[in-house]
């Protein structure tokens, strides 16, 4: 079991390059993926999310990547006529102002377009595959933060279906005795009116009571959603989406057990039960 909440981080230099790599998840209910790529870098969008959406089934990734060469391999070129231009353009100022003329160098160079860099173009496979490696080694950090909190939240989880598994055994226990008790008290009653009662009638409504109460089925079917339950813990697959849909009918049992029981021991169950239902779903919004 993953949780959906992790972080990543991965530096490496490789030919050249420091590459950096950082991954944050946190939870979200389907897999979302936002990038901030610097604009050269912009092409390895395409590439990091269908390979990250391939291993992260659920939860909202945050990437950061950033590629630093050692040289920057950049190539500086004047435009000759037009800083002379912009020369002559403050010469003329001057006179035309009555100002000595101190133009220098410097201040030519600061105009627009006279002087230009240029960075010969890398080969973008050549720089995916540089970038694809320092993505591998944050994501192993990534997924080994989102299954240490992982394990942690399956034996939260796990005690919580004891819980349930407990509740359940004491209804199985507790169910049958009630209509007893019940029947019991109409005994009573009746005697304590002087009433006298027929006997195959008695039969009869405490077989109808009985029937009303049977909360047999339900405890079939919940001790098997637990079993299930379980079960799917156990799983390497992402498994939220499958416990989420399971708990809901854990819950639906819970509530016709709860709609069924006349009894206050039972009724305190059941209210136990669906507070450890509660805590349960908490714990797998976190679940991938």
């Amino acid at each position: 079991m993953r949780s959906m909440t992790g972080f990543g981080h991965a530096e490496e230099t490789l030919d050249g390059r420091a590459v950096t790599v950082e991954l944050k998840a946190v939870n979200h209910r389907f897999f979302e993926y936002n990038a901030r790529l610097p604009r050269p870098l912009a092409f390895l969008d395409d590439r990091l999310k269908p390979y990250l959406a391939r291993i992260l089934a659920r939860g909202k990734l945050d990437v950061f990547v950033a590629v630093a060469a050692a040289e920057s391999g950049a190539q500086v070129q004047c435009d000759f006529a037009l800083a002379a231009a912009y020369r002559a353009a403050l010469a003329d100022i001057a006179a035309a102002c009555g100002v000595p003329d101190r133009t220098d160098a410097q201040a030519v160079a600061r105009f627009p377009d006279v002087l230009t860099a240029h960075r010969e173009a890398e080969d973008e496979e050549t720089l995916w595959q540089a970038v694809r490696g320092v993505t591998d080694k944050a994501l192993e950090m990534l997924l080994a933060s989102r299954r240490r909190e992982g394990e942690e939240l399956k034996k939260d989880i796990l005690a919580r279906i004891e819980e349930l598994r407990a509740g359940v055994a004491f209804i199985e226990a507790r169910a049958p005795q009630t209509v007893r008790e019940h029947m019991d008290k109409v005994a009573a009653r009746l005697k304590e009116l002087q009433v006298t009662a027929d006997e195959g009638r008695l039969l009869t409504e405490a077989a109808l009571l009985a029937d009303r109460l049977a909360v047999d089925e339900e405890t079939v079917r919940l001790t098997a959603h637990l079993d299930e339950f379980v079960r799917l813990t156990g799983l390497e697959e992402p498994v939220g989406r499958k416990l989420d849909f399971l708990l809901q009918e854990i819950g639906r049992e819970i509530n016709t057990v709860g709609s069924k029981s006349q009894d206050v021991a039972l009724a305190r169950t059941v209210v136990d039960m669906k507070a450890a239902c509660e805590k349960i779903r908490e714990q797998i919004q976190n679940v991938e």
